[in-house]
């Protein structure tokens, strides 16, 4: 027998050393921009723009292909990515209410806090919390925070401008950067401390009024843009007439996309330039500590943007553009980190909350509707979801809707049928048809996808029927999104779901 000496425990200890720092709660970052499409990214193959520290994070961690917002307008999807669940179970939105503290005090931050993370927030924070239904206003959370840079509102371009985040204003007078600054000294701070931390920045970038740092002005001066294959009206004319009542389709002129759309395009990728150059100074900062190899981040954005698309701007409405976006997870401790991976599983905000504190190793509420999503960073071809309910019961009523989407199909059922308007249904075939523009849903070669659409997004409604809040009005889209129930019959129940509230 070879006598026990230390060169034996040689392999142990290289075993026990992994299997430590596997268990070793990770850092968490999440980055959240505002208003992002995936065609602003090179990783997107966009080859018009330059986003060099996304697209490293693209190569070295995972990017999905097929993430989606459930609500595409910033309230909602705030809400949602907090919480992990639908809107209307978070019965949070413009129009309909602010977000109860009971959920509140179920968000990701708050649940990290109490397992002893050092949490951080900069940014929008996209919402209000109220004590109850009905209840009284609260204080933004900033006390649920170990450090804070948040605001209210929509939050300024000025850094100035932003109370929690003046410190910054000398150095940083635009706030893209400034939230670079925050990540980064709080990376230093928590360096310190024995404790895991999540920093979780949301940029103001690149929502309208756009007001691009100018600093950057040189990086897309005179650059012509390709306008991608479904821009304009013409390419829009299948849509439904509902999807027309609102200021997504006029915006296609009144903010330029019709006549000035390189100069309006290089404005908007020029502010996510911005971003991509503040994600750079966090990326150093974690390499300074020292940190990089046990920090997870993820990078976002909490809806999408037209900027043209079949002729409409701005977001909110279930089609692509505004509902799909950009998703890259980095988590340096895993094995297949840098092998530039990409996954066409069907992700969602939903999935944030449940994915955050599955990192920490803690337990994920049986609430949230949504998934982990690393088990697709170890299986890249895995499935987690097969259908994701896309909503929108924000702005004129005509353009609420419910649409459901799979990886193959899209579905979306317009109820609206008031005078001039009568109920109508889309159905694309998004693996084929990526830009939307062939409305399969009165073909008879897809009679079968189209029943099998309509079963999906009757089996979403029932479980809005089943889980949404008794308050803000949700219980009224059951009937209001019932596909089997006449306009005479449910027109009552829909435009009791225009709430008076004061938010727009």
């Amino acid at each position: 027998m070879q006598p026990f000496t230390l060169l034996n425990l040689a392999p142990l200890l290289a075993i026990l050393s992994a299997l430590i720092a596997q268990a070793k709660q990770p850092n968490i970052i999440y980055l959240m921009s505002d208003d992002q499409s995936s065609y602003t990214m090179r990783c997107y193959g966009n080859t018009d723009v330059q986003t060099p520290n996304l697209d490293r994070l693209s190569g070295d961690g995972i990017t999905f292909d097929n993430h989606y917002v459930s609500t595409a307008i910033c309230m909602a999807s705030r809400a949602s990515v907090m919480t992990g669940m639908y809107e209307y179970k978070t019965g949070c939105n413009f129009q309909h209410g602010d977000l109860t503290q009971d959920k509140w005090l179920m968000s990701y931050p708050v649940l990290l806090r109490e397992a002893g993370y050092l949490t951080a927030f900069a940014g929008k924070f996209g919402f209000d919390i109220i004590d109850g239904p009905n209840g009284k206003r609260l204080p933004m959370p900033e006390h649920d925070f170990d450090l804070w840079g948040g605001g209210e509102g929509q939050t300024r371009y000025k850094t100035m401008g932003n109370v929690s985040m003046r410190e910054y204003a000398e150095e940083y007078p635009h706030s893209t950067l400034s939230y670079g600054a925050f990540g980064s000294e709080f990376i230093a701070q928590a360096a310190q401390t024995e404790q895991p931390f999540c920093l979780s920045i949301s940029f103001k970038a690149p929502h309208k009024p756009a007001t691009p740092d100018p600093q950057f002005d040189a990086i897309y001066a005179d650059k012509t843009f390709i306008k991608p294959a479904n821009y304009g009206r013409e390419n829009g004319k299948h849509f439904s007439k509902q999807s027309q009542q609102d200021r997504q389709y006029e915006r296609f002129e009144s903010w330029g996309y019709a006549d000035r759309y390189d100069e309006v395009m290089a404005i908007y990728h020029q502010q996510i330039y911005a971003i991509d150059v503040a994600v750079g100074m966090i990326l150093e900062a974690l390499n300074a500590q020292g940190i990089a190899d046990n920090t997870v981040i993820i990078y976002t954005s909490d809806n999408g943007f037209f900027c043209g698309s079949h002729g409409y701007g701005s977001k909110v409405l279930p089609y692509e553009e505004s509902t799909k976006v950009p998703l890259i997870i980095y988590d340096p401790r895993h094995r297949n980190s840098g092998k530039q991976l990409r996954s066409d599983a069907l992700t969602a905000n939903i999935d944030f909350a449940p994915t955050i504190l599955s990192l920490a190793g803690l337990h994920v509420p049986g609430n949230m509707d949504g998934t982990d999503l690393m088990p697709l960073y170890e299986n890249p071809t895995a499935d987690i979801h097969e259908t994701i309910a896309l909503i929108n019961v924000w702005g004129h009523p005509a353009t609420h809707a419910l649409a459901v989407a799979t990886k193959e199909m899209k579905y979306i059922h317009w109820p609206y049928a008031a005078e001039g308007f009568e109920a109508s249904d889309e159905l694309y075939h998004l693996s084929k048809d990526p830009h939307e523009l062939v409305n399969q849903a009165d073909n008879p070669e897809y009679a079968a996808a189209m029943k099998q659409m309509r079963q999906h997004y009757d089996e979403q409604l029932a479980n809005w029927t089943k889980e949404a809040v008794s308050y803000n009005e949700y219980q009224s889209y059951r009937t209001a999104f019932d596909r089997n129930v006449e306009w005479a019959d449910k027109s009552d129940a829909f435009l009791k779901g225009q709430s008076t509230s004061k938010k727009k």
